[in-house]
């Protein structure tokens, strides 16, 4: 392991480093450009987040959380998302709509006692379409709905976590006023697209499979792979999540056949073949098609006997 990946460290500078450079000098030349470039750093920022939270750039988890703490995307604090992020990397339990905060299946029994609108939003936030629109707005409110349960209980960590992300948004905003950009237009226009942005590549990520392995897709090229880390390959980064994104296209062509065996052929040649697929048809149901508690089959019409954490949607 390297002590300091240098390829991470220069891209977060270049992350945060074009997101200024959009908001003091591009903004007020042409601010739809601005706007765009913002947004796809968002966007880069949260690949980022993600790639730190696993261990990079350094060795040194209060360093790698300190180059990137501005939150560009405002919502989800960092602590807050490693928490979740974690658990979800139990691949024993992906999918699991208890178990897996990431999931985007719903419980049989959750589900049927949703208002019928609601289970309508869901299935069109089964489409890729429907997800890219809809997918930020329902997982922020999602996430914000099972923080303020958490913050109410005090459960350990959280309120701390929480701390830290509003100190850390007072630079951001402060900035983001400072280059004249409405904070109202900021949040439709930078935060809702970037995270959109993240959605194509979360869309598929995981889907039900017996295997455990068999749950984890593979796209296999796409010219969005850099804003995504390489994480199209996601099989290798949930098998090795220590590897650098840079190493996993490397990690992934060396071993072609067994990592496609692993994963059950659950393979896409690019994100496109997905999109034509999935555009307005659902690629999974809403409703889990099997849960699992303590390694035993759950009925799908009883509720579990103690009541679980509720599901978070993937920022």
């Amino acid at each position: 392991m390297r002590r300091i990946e240098w390829p991470t460290l220069a891209l977060i500078v270049t992350c945060y480093g074009l997101w200024a450079l959009a908001g003091a000098w591009l903004w007020p030349v042409n601010p739809t450009l601005a706007l765009a470039l913002m947004a796809v750093m968002a966007a880069l920022h949260s690949s980022l987040v993600h790639e730190n939270l696993h261990g990079h750039p350094t060795r040194n988890r209060w360093v790698n959380e300190a180059l990137v703490t501005l939150p560009l995307s405002l919502i989800y604090p960092y602590r807050r998302y490693k928490a979740t992020h974690l658990a979800h990397h139990h691949d024993a339990r992906l999918t699991d709509p208890f178990e897996d905060p990431e999931s985007y299946y719903k419980a049989r029994w959750t589900h049927d006692r949703m208002p019928r609108w609601l289970q309508s939003v869901l299935r069109i936030n089964n489409t890729m379409v429907g997800r890219i629109i809809l997918g930020p707005v329902l997982g922020a409110v999602g996430f914000l709905r099972q923080e303020a349960l958490l913050l109410r209980a005090d459960v350990p960590g959280v309120r701390l976590a929480w701390g830290l992300h509003v100190a850390s948004l007072a630079p951001l905003l402060g900035l983001i006023w400072a280059f004249g950009i409405p904070l109202w237009l900021y949040v439709l226009a930078v935060v809702w697209p970037g995270l959109s942005l993240i959605s194509i590549r979360t869309y598929a990520e995981h889907r039900w499979h017996d295997a455990p392995g068999g749950r984890t897709i593979i796209v296999e090229r796409s010219p969005l792979s850099w804003l995504f880390l390489n994480n199209n390959l996601h099989i290798v980064h949930h098998q090795i999540p220590a590897a650098p994104w840079y190493d996993l296209p490397r990690l992934y062509n060396e071993r072609r056949a067994h990592w496609q065996a692993l994963n059950h052929d659950y393979v896409y040649a690019s994100y496109w073949e997905l999109f034509r697929a999935y555009a307005l048809r659902q690629k999974e149901p809403v409703v889990h098609p099997v849960l699992y508690c303590h390694d035993l089959p759950r009925d799908p019409d009883t509720p579990p006997t103690d009541t679980p954490p509720a599901s978070g949607q993937a920022a």
